[in-house]
């Protein structure tokens, strides 16, 4: 049975949009909350992995949920995330150009998406050990390797699956979790339980790890294994109480919470489209920055305020008016098969 879906109004799963939304403005308060001393922010990090493992509850969304396509359509729909894969390749290497001094994830995210594309239809007990496997091998290979310095293939291939800022390979433990948490069912209380208590004992001993062993750091960007357990806890459980939440089974208190979240869904639904205008909004401070030569400063708690508050009208006019973002709209047209024009296999990925 497919996990029962909280809607926006077409069928869309509300506690996932909501928290790819909050996921969105924990992005605007990484980038744009002034620091003095550089201190490490709750949304540090963790903003972009809660992103990253709703990318792979997405991508299981669009392959079937909780009931896998049949074999019949599976090669369609594995094509479709490889075009979407070379779409967001592209649109990340033009946003990363912009010299926003915003470490871009979308780029990243295309090897994330090539590299789960083998194992979309996995039982998940398997997806499960290679899960486990990544977090304790891609990490100590991460930390083995000397970052690439010349600029062939072999040397890209390794910045962006080993040395970046989001190393594919660290993260794909994060999208893993998210995909097996879709073919789960999502709407099922068990899948929400467990999520919550999953996400919980993982956060508790990466960062417990962190706290007790010198040797261990489970900072923001290590991409430690250690990292990977916390962070990736953290934003499983996040998911999980927003699914429970937003429930139908939570009857009235479900729709108020729905109804009150209702714009950081719709900035969700919409979260390629509004990324992508956060990061040309942050390299137009670049482009209008005095000569000085200097770091940026951007203009800190308004612009944060500015940008949470332009997003969260954007999207839910838009929404209510037009319905799927315009990027979204776009890339599922590029990324849809000629055998599925009829169908909507889109999701905010």
């Amino acid at each position: 049975m497919r996990g029962r879906r909280s809607s926006l109004g077409d069928g869309r799963i509300a506690g996932v949009d909501i928290a790819r939304g909050i996921a969105i403005m924990g992005m605007f308060a990484a980038h744009a909350i002034p620091r003095p001393d550089d201190p490490e922010l709750l949304v540090d990090g963790r903003s972009s992995i809660l992103f990253a493992t709703l990318a792979g509850v997405s991508l299981g969304i669009i392959t079937g949920g909780s009931q896998p396509a049949e074999r019949g359509r599976r090669f369609d729909l594995v094509m479709s995330i490889l075009v979407r894969a070379i779409c967001l390749f592209l649109l990340g290497v033009c946003l990363g150009a912009l010299t926003s001094e915003v470490a871009v994830i979308l780029d990243y995210y295309a090897f994330m998406f090539v590299l789960l594309a083998p194992v979309l239809f996995l039982r998940r007990s398997v997806l499960a050990v290679v899960a486990g496997v990544l977090v304790i091998v891609a990490p100590a290979l991460a930390a083995a390797t000397e970052e690439p310095t010349g600029e062939s293939l072999l040397s890209m291939l390794q910045f962006y699956l080993l040395d970046g800022v989001y190393p594919a390979l660290v993260w794909m433990p994060f999208l893993i979790i998210g995909l097996i948490a879709a073919r789960s069912g999502l709407g099922r209380a068990s899948t929400q339980y467990a999520m919550v208590i999953g996400g919980v004992i993982a956060a508790f001993v990466g960062y417990g790890a962190g706290q007790l062993f010198p040797e261990i750091t489970a900072e923001a960007h290590s991409g430690t294994t250690a990292e990977v357990l916390g962070s990736g806890g953290v934003a499983i459980a996040v998911i999980g109480v927003l699914l429970w939440l937003t429930s139908q089974e939570r009857r009235g208190f479900g729709r108020a919470v729905r109804g009150i979240l209702w714009p950081v869904g719709a900035t969700g639904s919409m979260a390629l489209t509004v990324y992508t205008l956060q990061i040309l909004t942050l390299a137009l401070f670049v482009v209008l920055r005095d000569g000085s030569g200097g770091e940026i400063q951007y203009p800190g708690w308004p612009l944060l305020i500015g940008l949470t508050v332009a997003s969260l009208l954007f999207a839910s006019v838009w929404r209510a008016t037009l319905g799927k973002g315009p990027l979204e709209r776009l890339l599922a047209f590029v990324s849809r098969s000629p055998r599925s024009r009829s169908e909507d296999v889109s999701a905010p990925v």
